[in-house]
């Protein structure tokens, strides 16, 4: 996990504040959202979202970290909530809330995000320790209408 001041606490106060129900159906400033189907290739549409996103905003420096961790999201997301019967597919959520980037992806699996032990000679397994490794920190939030958001949080110092 990336050293910093901020506790467990705070990241919980920032995501009660942002309040994802919101957030996923009214657009507000530093926010980009962007809806992704079940499939293989969101994966790569996030992370090109998430990189053009941060350039806008003037946060290159956090382009990889941040690429690497939406992959693991929505990998996650889009092999756990496939199957799932709810009619919303997966959204990507970005969020400037200073000094951070929310990053966000919600989908309709009420299936809590469950780190496993990481396997490095297996092929998956590992992806909420890297999204762990490589945020200040994680969690996930469910959502009124069903289905959950998991989110990271990273610092921006610009």
């Amino acid at each position: 996990m990336v050293e910093d001041s901020l506790t467990t606490a705070d990241c919980l106060q920032i995501t009660r504040e942002v309040g994802f129900d919101s957030l996923l159906t009214t657009g507000k400033p530093y926010t980009t959202s962007c809806p992704l189907p079940f499939q293989a290739d969101s994966v790569k549409t996030a992370r090109d979202v998430t990189r053009s996103t941060l350039r806008n905003w003037g946060l290159s420096e956090l382009s990889d970290d941040a690429a690497l961790v939406v992959s693991e999201l929505v990998t996650n997301a889009v092999r756990y909530a496939m199957y799932s019967t709810a009619p919303q597919g997966i959204q990507l959520l970005l969020m400037r809330v200073a000094p951070h980037v929310l990053l966000a992806v919600a989908d309709p699996s009420d299936e809590v995000p469950t780190p496993k032990e990481p396997d490095f000679v297996s092929e998956n397994g590992r992806g909420l320790y890297i999204v762990e490794t490589y945020s200040q920190c994680w969690g996930w939030d469910p959502l009124a209408r069903g289905g959950k958001a998991v989110w990271a949080l990273f610092r921006a110092d610009s």
